[in-house]
């Protein structure tokens, strides 16, 4: 088995932040530091250690659901010494979100010690919707909603399609149902700008089939195991 999905079928992180460990050189094998990517590991033989502590599978694999308010981070360690969403949970497992919501993004966030169904769901080829609620500034027209839904050009990237669906005018202010396959970094809020119309607020309902249903904010609840299936099966 390779070495960073071994990682993160231990729950240690995310098969991607795996890799990253693995780069940095904050993994050992058998007490010899491991930095190639492609390196294959025997789950019954080998002793694999992170940070100087080993690591193993036994751990119980947890699933949650977190309704993220605002003002928290998604990242697992912060310079600024910020709330992080994890500071919300209390469970005796190492866990960590599932794709990121940024500090003043609400809504729906998985967290998990599951390492191989997080890069299931964050990685773009799997194409799972994400379904958000946006409070932008003015009212769009049909071109730029047009031109949101089949792609913008940002930076160094042009977005996927995507769905932009008017819920209704709130003053001078547009209500608005969005619809991504992608994740990448603050990404609403930069097609919202590219269309000249900014995001005054942002919240997660749905990722795929699952929803927010009546949590409050800050509150989360484990995932039904019809619920885990379903994720499982994506």
């Amino acid at each position: 088995m390779r070495l960073q999905k071994y990682l993160a079928m231990c729950g240690v992180a995310s098969r991607r932040k795996a890799e990253e460990y693995i780069q940095s050189g904050k993994i050992m094998v058998n007490d010899e530091v491991i930095t190639e990517m492609g390196y294959v590991v025997d789950p019954d033989a080998d002793i694999v250690s992170y940070n100087g502590k080993p690591v193993s599978q036994n751990e119980e694999l947890v699933y949650i659901l977190l309704n993220k308010p605002k003002g928290y981070i998604t990242t697992l360690s912060d310079e600024f010494n910020r709330k992080k969403v994890t500071d919300l949970i209390d469970v005796p497992q190492r866990i960590f979100p599932v794709g990121r919501l940024d500090c003043n993004t609400t809504g729906l966030l998985i967290l998990t010690n599951d390492g191989d169904l997080t890069y299931r769901l964050t990685h773009p080829r799997f194409k799972v919707e994400k379904v958000y609620v946006s409070r932008i500034t003015g009212r769009p027209i049909p071109d730029k909603i047009k031109a949101f839904e089949t792609g913008l050009s940002i930076e160094d990237y042009v977005t996927s399609p995507a769905k932009f669906q008017i819920i209704r005018h709130d003053g001078k202010n547009t209500i608005a149902e969005i619809t991504i396959r992608e994740g990448r970094n603050r990404q609403i809020r930069k097609m919202c700008d590219a269309i000249g119309h900014p995001v005054i607020d942002l919240k997660r309902v749905a990722m795929g089939k699952l929803e927010l249903d009546q949590l409050s904010l800050g509150e989360w609840r484990y995932l039904t195991t019809d619920e885990i299936k379903y994720l499982k099966k994506l």
